[in-house]
C-alpha cells in the first residue's frame, strides 16, 4: 500500500513538472516589420541586421556586455532559458501591406510581441491592428506624434520623437547664437507623408517659439525624381540653416542637386533617417562634408559595451551601426527585458512589465537618459545628440558634455 502511495505521489509530482515545462516556451517569437525592399530597403536591412545581432547577444550570452539587461545570460532566464526567435516581415513602405503583415504575424505566426516599422505612415495603421488584437508593440524608430496620441494601451515607444528633436535643435542653435556663429533664419524641408509633416511641423513651431525666424517651409513628394525646384526655393530664400526631414533616396538626391545647382546652404541639418543611413556616406559623403545630423548613437571608446556591439554589427555587415538601426536595437533590448521581467509570454503580463520599465542610462546602448514610459507609452527619458560629418564618420558636436569635436561652419559640401 505504501509503495502504491509513493508511486502515486511521484506520478503527481512528475505531472506538475511536465505542466510547468509545458508552460515554459522553448522560444519567444517576436515579429519585426520593416521596409526590407523598396526605396527604404537599406534602412530596413540595417535594422534587420541590428536586431539579429541583438537576438544573438540575448541567446548566446556575452559576459563582456554584463551591464546590459540579458547581455550576460544565455536565453531568457525568467522563462527557463527560452531563446528569442525573430520573424521578419517586409512592408515595402506600403501602409496596407504593413497592416496585412501585422495581422499575419499575430494570427498565423503567433508572435507574442511586435516591433517596427520605420515609416510613420506604416506604423500608424499597423499599430492600430496590434492594439485591436491586444498584442504589445515596441516602436524603436518611427517619430510621428500621432502614434502615441490615440489613447492606445498596447503601444510603447523607446525612441526620441519630434519634440525631442526640436528641443535638441533649439538648444544647439541657441548655443551657437551665443557664440560668434549667428543663426537667425531657418528653413524646413520635409517629405509630405506622416513622418515629414508631423516632425517638420513640430521643429518649426519650437524654433519659432524659441526666437528663430522661419524663412520658408518646403514640403515635397517623397521619392521624387527631381528636387531642383525645391532647392531653387531654398536658394532664393537663403536661410542660415536648412533642416531636412527626408528618407534615404531624398537625402541623396537633395545632396546631389546642391552640387548640380551650385548652391551650398550655410548649414545643412539632416534629421537622422536618410542622412544616418550608411549608404548616404557611401554615395555622397564626399560632397556632403560638414552636414549636421542628429543621433543618439555613439560608438564609444574601445572596450566599452557600445564599442563591442558595434564590432559585432560591423563583423556582420561591414559597416558601423547607425542611429536608426541602433535605436531599433535598443528598442528590441527594452522589449525583451520587459518580457523576461514578466516571466511570461501572456500579452497582459508583457504589457504590464513594459509599463513598469525603469532602465537607467548605464543599462542602455543608446544615449538616452533612461527608458521609462508615461501613460501614453512614450519614453519620457528619450534624448538625442547633434553630430557632424567629418570625412567618413559623424562626430558628436553637441551637447558639450558628449562632444568629441566642434562645429565646422559653414557647410563645406564638395568644396
Amino acid at each position: 500500500m505504501r509503495n502504491v502511495l509513493v508511486c502515486g505521489v511521484v506520478l503527481v509530482l512528475l505531472g506538475f513538472s511536465a505542466l510547468a515545462q509545458a508552460g515554459t516556451p522553448a522560444v519567444v517569437k517576436i515579429g519585426v516589420i520593416e521596409p526590407l525592399s523598396g526605396n527604404a530597403a537599406a534602412a530596413g536591412q540595417a535594422t534587420k541586421a541590428a536586431i539579429e545581432v541583438a537576438a544573438d547577444i540575448i541567446n548566446r550570452g556575452h559576459p563582456e556586455l554584463a551591464r546590459l539587461p540579458l547581455g550576460n545570460t544565455a536565453g531568457m532566464p525568467n522563462l527557463g532559458g527560452a531563446k528569442v526567435q525573430v520573424i521578419f516581415a517586409d512592408h515595402q513602405g506600403n501602409p496596407s501591406v504593413g497592416q496585412s503583415e501585422t495581422l499575419r504575424l499575430i494570427t498565423q505566426e503567433k508572435v507574442v510581441a511586435l516591433q517596427g516599422a520605420y515609416h510613420s505612415s506604416v506604423t500608424v495603421p499597423a499599430t492600430a491592428v496590434a492594439e485591436r488584437y491586444g498584442t504589445p508593440w515596441m516602436v524603436g524608430d518611427s517619430s510621428s506624434l500621432v502614434i502615441n496620441a490615440r489613447g492606445f494601451k498596447w503601444i510603447f515607444r523607446s525612441t526620441p520623437i519630434g519634440s525631442n528633436y526640436a528641443e535638441a535643435y533649439l538648444g544647439f542653435l541657441t548655443d551657437l547664437s551665443k557664440s560668434s556663429t549667428k543663426v537667425r533664419t531657418f528653413a524646413i524641408v520635409n517629405e509630405n507623408t506622416e513622418y515629414g509633416t508631423s516632425v517638420g511641423g513640430e521643429i518649426r513651431d519650437v524654433l519659432v517659439k524659441g526666437g528663430f525666424t522661419l524663412a520658408v517651409q518646403v514640403p515635397y513628394n517623397a521619392n521624387s525624381m527631381d528636387l531642383s525646384a525645391e532647392v531653387l526655393q531654398l536658394k532664393q530664400k537663403d536661410p542660415d540653416v536648412a533642416i531636412f526631414i527626408s528618407y534615404t533616396s531624398d537625402a541623396l538626391l537633395f545632396t546631389k542637386t546642391f552640387k548640380a545647382l551650385d548652391y551650398s546652404p550655410r548649414m545643412v541639418i539632416g534629421d537622422d533617417t536618410g542622412f544616418s543611413d550608411p549608404s548616404y556616406i557611401q554615395n555622397v559623403g564626399d560632397i556632403a562634408q560638414g552636414v549636421v545630423n542628429r543621433t543618439a548613437w555613439d560608438i564609444g571608446k574601445p572596450g566599452s559595451a557600445t564599442y563591442r556591439i558595434n564590432e559585432m554589427y560591423k563583423a556582420k555587415t561591414g559597416v558601423n551601426l547607425d542611429d536608426t538601426s541602433g535605436r531599433n536595437m535598443q528598442g528590441f533590448f527594452a522589449l525583451m527585458e520587459a518580457i523576461n521581467r514578466a516571466g511570461s509570454t501572456q500579452p497582459e503580463a508583457i504589457r504590464k512589465a513594459l509599463a513598469e520599465t525603469n532602465l537607467s542610462p548605464n543599462q542602455l546602448m543608446m544615449g538616452y537618459r533612461g527608458i521609462r514610459y508615461d501613460a501614453t507609452g512614450m519614453n519620457t527619458l528619450a534624448s538625442t545628440y547633434v553630430n557632424q560629418l567629418v570625412g567618413k564618420e559623424y562626430v558628436t558636436i553637441w551637447p558639450e558634455s558628449a562632444a568629441h569635436g566642434s562645429l565646422t561652419w559653414p557647410f563645406k559640401g564638395w568644396r
